[in-house]
């Protein structure tokens, strides 16, 4: 799976300013996180259409990165995320990110953008 990762000015609307350009090709957002870091905002985001996305978001002028995730189906309960960053730090891996995509039953799907994909998914074999 695939996150974008759109730098934009920390201001006043530029996280609605990404989200109407996605509506305005029929993209839709499965996960988003945003975060304003001084003059600077950071949004990362999940479609199903990550080549339509990334081509409106470029037109309207948005600096991005597209970088692979990986997505984990964990039981919801204390103490599973906790095993899974004790494996990825066990392994010498960084935790760039990580955001919640979604929750189902008994099910809670978590996206990690980790600083190695090869050595994050051996270490959480």
């Amino acid at each position: 799976m695939k996150q974008i990762t759109v730098l934009s000015e920390n201001r006043v609307g530029a996280l609605s300013d990404v989200c109407t350009e996605l509506a305005n090709v029929g993209v839709n957002i499965k996960s988003i996180t945003a975060q304003g870091q001084g003059d600077y905002g950071i949004i990362r985001l999940v479609t199903e259409d990550v080549n339509t996305a990334k081509k409106a978001l470029e037109k309207a002028g948005f600096k991005l990165t597209v970088s692979d995730i990986i997505v984990v189906n964990l039981n919801d309960r204390p103490g599973e995320m906790a095993k899974i960053a004790r494996k990825l730090s066990n392994a010498g891996v960084d935790v760039e990110c990580i955001y919640i995509l979604g929750k189902e039953d008994d099910k809670v799907q978590v996206a990690i953008k980790p600083s190695s994909i090869e050595h994050a998914m051996r270490a959480l074999r």
